[in-house]
């Protein structure tokens, strides 16, 4: 049986760069993954170009039972340390809204960064590897693979939660720590777009495709300001991805399809310049034209011009256009989620480590965790 001093399960982000750090530092280190090549959310990620970061990243920003978890690994490795290592590999990137960065060119420039990173600390690639089972002994860890069986001192576990099963997801480092005796709270798609009830999905599917600027606000109080998308499911969009980590079932969300325009201001000013325009194409200054055209069929726009239009239905429109109220019929799951919500309890682990606490020698890092 080969022996390692450490053994990574899952190649992803967390993965490949727990494994490069462990190598570098002259551990012994074997990477282990089921797929046929390494970081492939990675690839999918900011739309092929990878979100690798964010210039804002604090411990509010992440969500978790215990928010405290998160501070001790954001205080000893920040955004800047690894956009100096995105900088020392020479990738150009470029910032968008809110912090975001993202390459220039590709999302496979980060994998090679990290493919790069591990190879400089010869580490041991083992793909298309799936792991049948895992004991402990005095000695460590002992795994049955698929054809072969390895040993550690150290195991890591950064096999991901239960998003995009296409590209591999599966529960098996919830059920790792289950065998190990840790708590794994309740999992659910996270960053996902919503689904409608029928009624109102058909009246909006003739809008898929459309975009515009929202604010989107939930039960909770948690507001994202970004891009809302039509689709022929429901809602999408960054707003609505973002939104959706923190909506439960059964609640409504707000959003302000105008987030730039104090309405009230903007259509009493058009009244007493233009009296005899259209209350649709006055709209259609700020709003796509099939979104006003859509709402004048449904009856939440009147087909009246400004003169004509009276404070009642003015209220009735400014409430319509910025505090649209919205129940999901729910989400389109694990299917076409980005992330997963809930995982490994944190309570378990070193915030410091990432060790459980119950069985040393035994690291959860990543998505599997709930953070």
């Amino acid at each position: 049986m080969e022996r390692f001093d450490a053994i990574i399960i899952g190649a992803g982000a967390a993965g490949m760069f727990c494994s490069a750090l462990a190598g570098q530092a002259g551990r012994r280190v074997l990477l282990i993954d089921n797929g046929k090549k390494p970081g492939r959310k990675i690839l999918m990620s900011g739309g092929g170009r990878c979100n690798f970061t964010n210039l804002y990243v604090e411990p509010g920003a992440y969500l978790s039972q215990n928010p405290h978890f998160c501070k001790s690994a954001l205080a000893r490795f920040t955004q800047w340390d690894f956009i100096d290592l995105v900088n020392k590999h020479g990738i150009a990137w470029h910032e968008k809204t809110l912090g975001q960065l993202f390459c220039d060119d590709s999302a496979q420039q980060i994998v090679d960064m990290l493919v790069d990173e591990c190879e400089k600390g010869n580490v041991t690639f083992r793909l298309r590897s799936e792991v049948l089972s895992v004991a402990k002994d005095e000695t460590g860890f002992t795994l049955d693979l698929n054809g072969m069986t390895v040993g550690c001192e150290k195991l890591v576990i950064a096999t991901g939660g239960l998003s995009m099963p296409g590209l591999g997801a599966s529960p098996f480092g919830y059920k790792i720590a289950e065998q190990f005796g840790l708590n794994v709270l309740p999992t659910r798609a996270g960053l996902v777009p919503f689904t409608l009830h029928k009624p109102l999905l058909e009246e909006l599917q003739v809008l898929a495709g459309v975009a515009v600027p929202s604010v989107i606000t939930a039960e909770n109080g948690t507001v994202f300001r970004e891009n809302l998308l039509f689709t022929h499911r429901g809602l999408s969009g960054p707003a609505v991805l973002q939104i959706s980590s923190y909506w439960q079932p059964g609640e409504f969300v707000s959003i302000n399809l105008l987030p730039d325009v104090d309405l009230e201001t903007f259509l009493n000013e058009q009244r007493n310049a233009h009296p005899n325009q259209s209350l649709k194409n006055t709209l259609a200054v700020h709003l796509p034209k099939r979104l006003v055209e859509r709402l004048q069929q449904l009856g939440q726009i009147p087909d009246v011009s400004l003169k004509q239009l009276n404070v009642r239905d003015q209220q009735a429109l400014i409430s319509t256009l910025t505090d649209w109220r919205v129940q999901p019929n729910g989400t389109e799951g694990y299917r076409t989620a980005e992330v997963t919500l809930g995982g490994v309890d944190t309570n378990e682990l070193s915030s410091r480590t990432m060790e459980a606490r119950k069985v040393p020698g035994l690291y959860f890092i990543g998505e599997v965790m709930d953070v």
